[in-house]
């Protein structure tokens, strides 16, 4: 089996949900005649692909026009290396990104694809592929049936791939550019800088709930507890939603889905949506006024209690300890 993992990466170091998606595809071989690539787009790629090489033999697409990960110039370069190395599966994390440009390559490449997957067992020659629907109240088992097989894995159900003790082949490719749109370009990223680590990475995330009723209580208390922990801090939509939060904070069905050894909850209630994000991290401790929250059916740890009140004495004790 030929398996490409599209790679994503912040212009400087490898994303850690594809070095879990590197480990799914990994999984699968099982002979000499198995293989499994990197495939890494962009601009000025050095950097990422001496770090990329660490993991898996990488085939680089590297152009002035792939400088951003825009969807519809992503989706046609990625069909055409798909199609070009005759690879047999396409594998991604399941990112916003991913979301965006792997489900427009499988329109393009006709193949067969499943989104989200948790799990995977091989039954005599079928691969299936547990993946959750109805906002993770049911787990489905699907085959999938055509080629090539397009997937995109939960990075939080696959431990991130470890280094190699050697150093793997870069191979760079000339992308074809002919037919690329060039629609849409980008005029500006606006993002804010923040000392914390990405939500999706972190080994500890405080998240928010609509307990807050500012973007001030919000980085006080969860961006303050956050902080002690030497955490991430995450978000329920209602925030998103409200204004008090950024988007890219957001935890849940529509936002990011993560695994942290820790995760503290907030004035989060429990929505299934919200439970959908974060219902596989190691431990979960819970703060709200509610006794009755669905959340406290997650939580590993919790206390009834109004979120203003207790993060901050809990934080002062961090803090002096």
């Amino acid at each position: 089996m030929n398996i490409l993992v599209y790679l994503e990466h912040d212009g400087s170091e490898v994303k850690k949900a594809s070095l879990s998606a590197l480990s799914f595809a990994q999984a699968l071989t099982h002979g000499p005649d198995d293989s499994v690539r990197f495939l890494l787009i962009g601009e000025n790629l050095d950097k990422v692909a001496s770090q990329a090489a660490k993991y898996a033999p990488t085939l680089v697409l590297e152009a002035m026009e792939l400088a951003h990960p825009i969807a519809e110039r992503y989706a046609l370069v990625i069909a055409d290396a798909v199609e070009s190395q005759q690879a047999d599966m396409l594998v991604a994390a399941s990112t916003s990104q991913a979301k965006d440009i792997i489900s427009r390559s499988a329109a393009l490449l006709g193949g067969a694809m499943a989104s989200d997957v948790v799990a995977h067992a091989r039954v005599g020659e079928e691969l299936q592929l547990d993946r959750p629907i109805y906002a993770g109240a049911v787990i489905a088992t699907v085959v999938l049936k055509g080629s090539p097989q397009i997937i995109t894995v939960q990075a939080s159900a696959y431990e991130a791939s470890p280094p190699s003790d050697s150093t793997f082949a870069v191979t760079p490719l000339s992308p074809n550019l002919d037919n690329v749109p060039q629609r849409v370009q980008i005029i500006d990223v606006e993002t804010k800088r923040s000392s914390r680590p990405d939500v999706t990475e972190a080994d500890v995330v405080v998240s928010g709930g609509r307990a807050l009723r500012t973007s001030e209580d919000f980085e006080q208390l969860v961006g303050g507890l956050a902080d002690a922990l030497h955490g991430a801090t995450g978000s329920s939509r209602a925030l998103v939603d409200g204004g008090i939060t950024p988007n890219e904070l957001q935890v849940g069905q529509t936002g990011k889905i993560i695994a942290p050894e820790v995760y503290v909850a907030l004035g989060i209630s429990g929505a299934v949506q919200h439970l959908a994000g974060m219902k596989n991290s190691k431990t979960v401790i819970a703060i709200n006024n509610d006794s009755e929250a669905p959340i406290f059916e997650e939580a590993d740890y919790g206390l009834v209690g109004d979120v203003y009140a207790i993060v901050p004495d809990l934080i002062e004790q961090l803090n002096s300890g």
